[in-house]
């Protein structure tokens, strides 16, 4: 399957590893509402982690997207291609830690904002900056879409 688009697949691993591993700690938040709005985000970035499908669903909107911005090419996928070019297996392990999250709510929409570093097998690969925004749906947050950034020059690499 991967063969076909290796490189979406190579963007779509690293990427998804960048929102996968999100080791973001929903303590930082400063509020109930906003640590419930970081949760589906850190769901999601944990399902990635695990290589889990059906996890990260669960935290997605339907018909939402991802917006990866990679040197001066931008891609854009639907999250169901999003997640089916993560693959369900593989030895490297990624994480991706964000830290100072500034997540702003209003009513049944919001946002996060956060510096992030990605690491591949504990050494850091890139940095950047995620963007999400949410939506409650029936009282549960949902992550609506994503767009993200890369910089190779990061502290430590």
């Amino acid at each position: 399957m991967y063969a076909r688009f290796p490189r979406l697949s190579r963007l779509a691993l690293v990427a998804g590893a960048a929102c996968a591993t999100l080791g973001v700690s929903v303590a930082h938040a400063a509020t109930p509402e906003e640590q419930a709005v970081l949760a589906p985000f850190q769901a999601l970035l944990d399902g990635i982690g695990k290589r889990d499908h059906a996890m990260m669903r669960a935290a997605l909107l339907p018909g939402g997207m991802i917006t990866l911005k990679r040197g001066d090419k931008i891609t854009q996928l639907h999250f169901d291609a999003f997640i089916d070019h993560i693959p369900t297996s593989g030895d490297k392990q990624f994480a991706e830690r964000i830290h100072d999250p500034l997540v702003r709510v209003d009513d049944d929409i919001a946002i996060i904002w956060a510096p992030y570093e990605f690491l591949i097998d504990g050494k850091p690969d890139h940095c950047g900056t995620d963007i999400a925004h949410l939506v409650k749906r029936d009282g549960k947050w949902l992550v609506a879409g994503i767009a993200d950034n890369q910089h190779a020059s990061c502290a430590g690499k």
